[in-house]
């Protein structure tokens, strides 16, 4: 299937042995350090997949050491087109149910000290990220999710928060008063990166349970987390396995593709030669420009 090359973060149980044709696992190398594994590529549908598991391998890296920046440079590097983020998210709506998904489409953004830019001093580059979602492959994967029998959600808005503790109740109750209709630890800065990547981006949310902001609430657990997860994995997996099959026969081209052309202010004479060498995949194309 021309053009569509799907990135997928989440975890490691998004794929199996046997489920991908031509399956095979590939240690890429990041510019910006070590990613959280080897990337799994393969077909599903004739449509090529690559994943990379976000905390590693045996989930060893909590929220805040994950090298977001090396993640989304090694998926660039593999020629990724767009990126479907699979993450668990606590709800803070009555009507987000353990066990839903929802395709989020904003976020408020709580994470302190994450490497949040791909460019710096020597080439400085601010991205627009107002939608910070592709609504064309949101629309795609909460179709597919649809399908496959899952209670999806389309739309709602994700603060991501530091962790790796959970919420205090009076945080929890702030963040929907903010308006925020789930809550998590990992989409920033992922989105960020992929926007400046110039690669589309979609998160679907595993509910995973309700945040401490019920009044007759339990605290959140993380044994329970695991196991609506763990319940979770195989559903998201066949939603995967659908978007496959329902892609367009041809990618069109995307806005988000063109990022970069009015995001980078330093005049290319002036750009630092060593940061332009990391941003050899990033920046590829506006690079081939210069």
């Amino acid at each position: 299937m021309a053009g569509w090359h799907i990135g997928v973060i989440g975890g490691s149980g998004l794929y199996e042995a046997g489920a991908l044709d031509e399956m095979q696992e590939i240690p890429v190398a990041s510019a910006f350090g070590e990613p959280s594994a080897p990337v799994t590529t393969g077909l599903l549908s004739g449509v090529r997949f690559t994943f990379l598991p976000r905390h590693g391998v045996g989930h060893r890296l909590p929220p805040s050491d994950i090298n977001y920046r090396a993640n989304i440079d090694v998926l660039k590097r593999c020629g990724v087109s767009d990126i479907v983020s699979i993450s668990a998210v606590g709800s803070l709506r009555e009507e987000l149910a353990p066990g839903d998904f929802v395709v989020v489409d904003q976020f408020i953004d709580l994470t302190k000290g994450r490497d949040r830019s791909f460019f710096g001093p020597g080439i400085a580059a601010q991205v627009e990220f107002a939608d910070p979602v592709c609504p064309r492959l949101a629309v795609h994967i909460a179709d597919a999710a649809k399908e496959t029998g899952l209670k999806v959600h389309s739309g709602g808005c994700y603060a991501v928060i530091e962790g790796p503790q959970f919420s205090t109740r009076a945080e929890s109750r702030m963040y929907r008063g903010w308006g925020a209709d789930v809550v998590g630890m990992t989409a920033m800065p992922e989105a960020r990166l992929a926007r400046e990547a110039e690669l589309p981006y979609a998160l679907l949310g595993m509910v995973t349970g309700y945040d401490s902001w019920r009044e007759d609430g339990s605290a959140v657990e993380g044994a329970d987390i695991v196991a609506v997860m763990q319940a979770n994995v195989e559903r998201a997996r066949a939603a995967l396995a659908q978007l496959a099959k329902e892609l367009p026969a041809e990618r069109d081209a995307s806005p988000i593709d063109r990022a970069l052309d009015t995001a980078i202010f330093t005049p290319p004479a002036l750009w630092d030669p060593r940061l332009a060498a990391r941003l050899d995949a990033v920046a590829a194309r506006v690079l081939a420009l210069k």
